[in-house]
């Protein structure tokens, strides 16, 4: 048996300042362990377009919100920063959440909590990002972007910008329990998002 001591970033709070640190320690951590897959989750694209030149020649995977996650019809990423996550060697992915989807309709139409909705509170619990970052590496390995047999980074934030990195064991959503598993924090707040 052996043991591996590595520095984790804890933030103090959560939120858009501690991007660029995200994704400098992410950037080393995915060099060390030779993990060339990052997954990135990124509203209205400033994440994914600062992935793509961060991790350039990297196979990044960029996660946006499904199309009326907001508002109906309405997509959050600009064309101006899908172009250049895309024209960055960087894949654009939108769908529908894991943790939300029918779930959410479930939630507001009978006022009541789903199974996604226990598992989304519970990896809350290690904070906004921990609990996008799974869920956008599932989402990923659903859409066939990502391998399912090596490991990835994922990198999530609490609302805006990065403030989470992990190193994580992709699945395929079915297979979430039995496969997927956060084997690294690189880097996440040690404050909840308020």
């Amino acid at each position: 048996m052996g043991s591996t001591v590595k520095k984790v970033t804890y933030f103090d709070e959560p939120g858009p300042e501690n991007s660029d640190e995200v994704f400098r320690v992410a950037k080393e951590r995915a060099e060390e362990l030779g993990i060339r897959d990052i997954v990135v989750a990124s509203t209205r694209g400033a994440s994914g377009v600062k992935a793509v030149e961060v991790f350039k020649g990297y196979n990044v995977v960029v996660v946006t919100h499904s199309t009326g996650f907001r508002e109906p019809g309405v997509q959050e990423l600009s064309e101006e920063n899908r172009r250049r996550i895309e024209e960055g060697g960087g894949k654009v992915f939108t769908a529908t959440h894991i943790f939300g989807g029918v779930n959410r309709a479930v939630r507001r139409k009978f006022e009541t909590v789903s199974f996604a909705d226990v598992i989304a509170q519970t990896l809350r619990l290690f904070g906004q990002g921990t609990k996008v970052a799974v869920e956008i590496v599932a989402m990923a390995a659903d859409a066939g972007l990502i391998p399912v047999d090596r490991d990835v980074i994922a990198i999530a934030g609490s609302g805006r910008g990065a403030d989470t990195a992990l190193v994580v064991k992709p699945a395929h959503t079915m297979r979430l329990f039995e496969d997927l598993f956060i084997r690294e924090v690189i880097a996440k707040p040690r404050a909840p998002r308020s």
